[in-house]
């Protein structure tokens, strides 16, 4: 396995943990408790592919300046 699914699944988990500590209660109606479920896995999986993108570019770029 590569490296970045590594970092994939590690970030998933934090984001995950990050995001479940909202209250969502402010934005989803009363009785919507899976579409709130949803929105969390969602926003979760959007967040981790955007800091698993982050890191490995940050990676790659500090492998090439450090030469």
């Amino acid at each position: 396995m590569n490296y970045k699914t590594y970092i994939y699944v590690i970030t998933l988990f934090m984001s995950i943990f990050a995001i479940s500590g909202i209250n969502f209660d402010g934005f989803i109606k009363s009785g919507k408790a899976k579409e709130a479920r949803l929105l969390v896995i969602l926003l979760s999986i959007a967040t981790s592919y955007l800091v698993t993108n982050f890191i490995t570019d940050f990676i790659s770029v500090s492998s090439i300046i450090k030469g």
